[in-house]
């Protein structure tokens, strides 16, 4: 059922440095993720279930595939009104400036998040780098409830990742009366501890976690949102738009206590790709309830030939010939030849099938053809769509670099990457 007094909104993020050179040729969203699905189709996928069909999502990089993603796989029927609709930056007599934080996105696009012909009692603010699965539903029934300006969702963490993230306390009534944006002093973390009763009150075994991280997931009530967005010094919403509401309006917070992963790294991205290759993996792709929606390709079922294939995920379209892999995420239309190993790596696919004719050129031409040659060797790494790994090559990091940028490949936290489109010449060794 549809929720039709919520708005929601997907912010994009900017560059996409962190996730370099995933992001060279394309939005942070559009990032492929698991074989066969996007980052951007997890926040969508919760909201549809959620009974959300109101969304937008902020883009102003590379958003051309992006667009091309949105416009192939969520489209509603004539009698709806329910629409998933990109909102990329451009220049308008309220400003000619890039995004400079995720607060001023959303003031970039108020005229149409906040059109006045939705008349949304509420705003519902994620991201679009993270993996997990929520139903907002839950979150807004919590709102309500606490008479809220502002809901954040929040999640329980220990104190080895407080660094990275932001991190609240809240009263026993579960509203936020402290925020501090990436704390970095024992001072700060002290304030912020969280007593066990917070989280065993609200049915959560604390397992050692004595703090509450945000999940940059926020719900704002309509003209509390035009409020906060008419501070010209109100650009991000972690560090500017949080710790000063909750001096002043009723900040709640929401919490939650399943998978939730921020995967805006090239190593958190890696990591959480390849868990999924566990045997009963944190986050489910098959829960029957709650689908990941994506782009119906209708591509041919994967084949495997005369190969030995442990702990992985092949995704359809593929052709997998006397190779063997462990733990290797096989996107869609893969094509791995005789004699490679692969091991703890991500093969992102290809966008397209080779025809015979172009093949027979390239290879007169010395020109690997798009997918694994013979006899490679891949450990610990990421080889993005329509890449082309030439015969007999290596690439496994074997001197134990942390990061480097060369001419066909990067390596970024030790892990190997070959971007979109590029080759790796026959005989090559990383």
């Amino acid at each position: 059922m549809s929720n039709g007094n919520v708005i929601a909104v997907i912010l994009g993020g900017g560059r996409g440095t962190r996730l370099f050179p995933l992001t060279r040729d394309r939005a942070k969203p559009s990032v492929p993720i698991a074989g066969k699905f996007r980052l951007v189709d997890i926040p969508i996928s919760n909201c549809l279930h959620s009974g959300l069909e109101k969304i937008y999502v902020l883009t102003q990089f590379n958003s051309v595939s992006l667009n091309r993603h949105i416009a192939q796989t969520y489209r509603f029927d004539t009698y709806r009104r329910g629409f998933v609709q990109i909102l990329a930056a451009q220049q308008t007599l309220m400003g000619e400036e890039w995004y400079q934080g995720t607060a001023d996105a959303i003031k970039h696009n108020e005229p149409y998040i906040l059109n006045p012909r939705f008349k949304d009692d509420h705003v519902l603010i994620l991201a679009g780098d993270h993996l997990y699965r929520m139903d907002y539903e839950k979150m807004l029934a919590v709102h309500t409830e606490s008479n809220a300006d502002i809901t954040v969702s929040v999640i329980p963490v220990e104190k080895e990742v407080t660094s990275g993230l932001g991190i609240l306390q809240a009263d026993a009534n579960g509203r936020i009366v402290d925020f501090v944006e990436k704390p970095q002093t024992e001072d700060e973390l002290q304030r912020l501890r969280v007593e066990p009763e917070v989280f065993t009150s609200r049915d959560i075994e604390p397992q050692g976690r004595e703090y509450i991280a945000s999940m940059g997931i926020y719900i704002f009530n309509r003209e509390v949102l035009q409020e906060v967005l008419q501070d010209a010094s109100n650009v991000d919403f972690g560090k500017d738009i949080i710790p000063k509401s909750i001096q002043a309006r009723t900040v709640s917070a929401y919490f939650f206590d399943g998978y939730w992963e921020d995967i805006g790294t090239i190593h958190a991205f890696y990591s959480a790709n390849i868990a999924l290759t566990d045997a009963t993996p944190a986050f489910n792709f098959y829960d029957e309830q709650a689908p990941i929606y994506t782009n119906r390709r209708h591509l041919p079922s994967t084949k495997v030939n005369s190969s030995s294939v442990r702990s992985s995920i092949l995704a359809e379209g593929s052709i997998i010939d006397d190779s063997e892999l462990d733990r290797t995420i096989v996107g869609i239309r893969s094509i791995i030849s005789g004699g490679s190993r692969i091991y703890q790596s991500i093969l992102m696919g290809a966008d397209y099938y080779e025809s015979n004719m172009s093949r027979v050129e390239h290879e007169r031409s010395g020109i690997p053809n798009v997918g694994i040659g013979r006899n490679c060797l891949i450990q610990n790494a990421i080889i993005d769509k329509n890449a082309r790994i030439g015969d007999n090559s290596v690439l496994v990091n074997r001197d134990g670099i942390d990061n480097y940028d060369g001419e066909n490949y990067y390596i970024r936290d030790g892990i190997v990457i070959v971007p979109k489109d590029a080759t790796i010449p026959p005989e090559t060794v990383v």
